[in-house]
């Protein structure tokens, strides 16, 4: 048995608080660009190893930086004049010695990771030009020795890389829930349809101040769509309407307040060439923005850990905040849960799934007392350290989201 501990968490619950404050960087903010660019250059470096070589080697791509370039948008369209700089650094493994053959093995990590950002970018942020907005820098070097002996060493169960830890909580909060559905809603393919003139860059900020919640709405709006100032505002009002029908779903009971680009003004409004404010001098770095649940919440227990970009095999940043959200998920299931906090604590060089510590805190409901639940609580933490290995090939495949 894994050091598994249950109890209960003194706190009072999150929905019982006077007062909340929820975030999320939606997926065109620099931020998580870097974000995303980083753990889809994890992704492709992945496959290409167990392709190559028939197992996934020592990398850690989650040093990227971008540098905002320079616009001129204008009401029917305007133009990029200076482009937005990528840098990709971070460590790989980029050439094996065979010992059979007596050669080394080089491997094409440049390569693969410039076009993993680029076709990411391409992906993600649809209105901008590849071929001269983006420059894709690769400066990823080749990974520490003793950090790939840690990785490498002949064991069914990977090392941890680090003494560092993970956490988790579930379920959402009310203002929680609708902090991210808004985003995604707003950056989905059937808004995108409806109303163009909506860029990717959206940063949603909710604030519930007893059973009212207002969301603050940072959208991005593409220039090429819009042709007046008046259909600029028709468009806020457009995606303001459907964000509050949204809330009629999510936070049914609760007063809604939504309030779209509060920083325009008569001669300045959120217009963009690309839809994201990283062709304008805003420029993002991996890990400032959302955590391993999508979302920044400072009312609940976090990690500054950046989970994007770094290996799926034994770096605890990634794999025990990843872990710790399944299981809190798994364990708020259970009947008589009302709030779960999880938190994984690692030792370098120890087994992935033997952590130091897996701490389990409980609110319950009333008439439940903690005793009833450990048992089950402790089983779904043993089930998922020694299943460590699912979790390893859903981030590779894409399925589980870092941000």
């Amino acid at each position: 048995m894994a050091n598994i501990v249950v109890k209960k968490l003194n706190s009072t619950p999150i929905e019982e608080l006077p007062v909340e404050i929820v975030e999320r960087k939606g997926i065109g903010h620099p931020d998580s660009i870097c974000d995303g660019i980083a753990e889809a250059v994890s992704v492709a470096l992945c496959k290409m190893y167990k392709e190559k070589m028939g197992a996934v080697l020592h990398h850690n791509t989650d040093q990227v930086e971008l540098v905002g370039g320079y616009a001129y948008p204008l009401l029917g369209g305007g133009d990029i004049v200076n482009p937005i700089y990528i840098l990709l650094s971070g460590r790989a493994t980029t050439e094996v010695f065979d010992k059979e053959k007596c050669e080394t093995i080089r491997l094409p990590v440049g390569t693969v990771a410039v076009n993993a950002a680029r076709e990411y970018i391409k992906k993600t942020i649809i209105n901008i030009d590849l071929e001269k907005d983006v420059v894709v820098d690769c400066r990823i070097g080749q990974g520490s020795v003793d950090l790939v002996g840690v990785f490498d060493r002949e064991n069914s169960i990977p090392l941890a890389n680090d003494t560092s830890f993970g956490v988790g909580h579930a379920p959402f909060s009310t203002t929680e829930n609708l902090v991210l559905k808004t985003e995604q809603l707003l950056n989905s393919k059937e808004i995108k349809k409806e109303l163009p003139a909506i860029g990717e860059d959206i940063k949603v900020m909710g604030l519930r101040e007893g059973k009212k919640i207002t969301l603050t709405i940072a959208m991005a709006t593409v220039d090429k769509y819009v042709n007046s100032i008046e259909e600029y505002h028709e468009i806020k009002a457009k995606a303001k309407a459907k964000v509050e029908e949204l809330a009629k779903e999510y936070a049914d009971g609760y007063d809604i307040e939504v309030c779209v680009n509060t920083a325009d003004s008569d001669d300045c409004i959120f217009l963009t060439v690309s839809g994201t404010s990283a062709e304008m001098g805003d420029d993002g770095s991996v890990g400032r923005g959302n955590r391993a649940n999508g979302l920044i919440t400072p009312f609940r227990p976090m990690s500054m850990e950046a989970t994007s970009g770094k290996n799926p095999i034994n770096h605890i940043g990634k794999l025990y905040n990843i872990l710790s959200n399944i299981i809190a998920n798994e364990v708020a299931k259970i009947e008589g849960v009302k709030e779960c906090h999880i938190r994984i604590l690692s030792q370098i060089g120890k087994p992935v799934n033997e952590p130091k510590i897996l701490d389990i805190e409980l609110i319950t409901d009333d008439g439940y007392e903690v005793s009833d639940i450990e048992p089950k609580a402790k089983e779904i933490g043993e089930y998922w350290l020694n299943n460590i290995e699912e979790v390893r090939e859903k981030v590779i495949s894409g399925e589980i989201k870092t941000f």
